[in-house]
């Protein structure tokens, strides 16, 4: 078995015992053990009492966070004449219609949210098997098919977070990021875990929100008071 590291130890032994406790003491525990040479983002992971196998259990909406999530978001828009004029003059990264098909079918995925006007769809449609599984594809249930490309490229760039509840049941987003002021991410986080909650779906039976846990990009996580966490 590897030895753990210095660091990985003390952080591990800073977080020993550390369990159900509140936001405000999972932040502050975790920013400070962060310790990493870069700016780590906050994670949180919740697993919920869903089985997304069944359509009316899925879980998936988007959050924009009050305080942003730190992170340079890289948009791609699917649009053609004035809707791409649009986009880009929005600050899109990259637009394209047919020719950004073939790019992301070459393997090439430059971006972190894509965009495309209803009209696209029937190409965009071609890329599921690619961009899915990345939760990539747009979506309008989210904005990310729509007309009003300018707002949804403002959206993604000014902290917008889009979640959907994986296999097994989690929901997994970067909230923030360590550098943060305390007061900030837990706002954040308390922004998230209430939309998620909101976007309980009518098939959940029995505890929705089975456990919440926060952590750094390198740091180990401590789980939250569900009770607490998710009274406000």
């Amino acid at each position: 078995m590897a030895k753990l590291g210095k660091r990985t130890r003390a952080a591990r032994e800073a977080f020993a015992g550390k369990e159900d406790i509140s936001i405000e003491e999972a932040v502050s525990l975790i920013k400070a053990n962060a310790n990493a040479k870069f700016d780590e983002t906050v994670e949180i992971a919740m697993n919920l009492g869903v089985d997304t196998r069944h359509a009316d259990q899925m879980v998936r909406g988007v959050i924009g966070l009050p305080n942003g999530t730190g992170k340079t978001m890289r948009v791609a828009v699917f649009a053609r004449g004035p809707k791409a004029e649009e986009a880009q003059a929005a600050g899109a990264d990259i637009v394209g219609a047919e020719d950004l098909m073939e790019t992301i079918q070459s393997g090439t995925i430059e971006f972190d949210r894509c965009i495309a006007t209803p009209d696209m769809m029937p190409i965009v449609g071609r890329l599921g098997k690619i961009l899915g599984p990345r939760n990539l594809m747009p979506n309008p249930k989210v904005g990310t098919v729509t007309m009003d490309v300018a707002q949804a490229v403002k959206d993604a760039k000014g902290g917008q977070v889009q979640f959907r509840a994986e296999k097994g049941g989690v929901v997994h987003a970067g909230v923030g990021k360590v550098s943060f002021d305390e007061a900030k991410l837990v706002e954040n986080v308390k922004a998230f875990i209430g939309a998620v909650a909101k976007a309980k779906p009518t098939g959940a039976k029995g505890t929705y929100m089975k456990k919440i846990s926060l952590s750094s990009t390198m740091g180990p996580g401590v789980t939250l008071d569900v009770a607490t966490a998710t009274a406000e």
